[in-house]
């Protein structure tokens, strides 16, 4: 899976501790989730989506489909 956290993040031009503030987090956990060390929980993935006011899936790409 790739996520485009950053990405977002910066277009914001936040620093990577004003989104741990934000979402009532650690810059540490915010950091890991970035260099994909840590898949977020589906809550906290919820809740950089709704900060970012995008779905989820433009956050998060998974390039698994299932098997026909």
């Amino acid at each position: 899976m790739e996520n485009r956290v950053k990405d977002w993040r910066e277009q914001a031009g936040w620093s990577q501790g004003e989104l741990a503030r934000r979402l009532g987090v650690s810059r540490q956990t915010v950091n890991a989730v970035e260099t994909d060390k840590y898949d977020p929980s589906l809550p906290l993935a919820l809740r950089m989506a709704k900060l970012f006011a995008v779905p989820v899936d433009q956050l998060f790409l998974d390039q698994w489909e299932p098997i026909a």
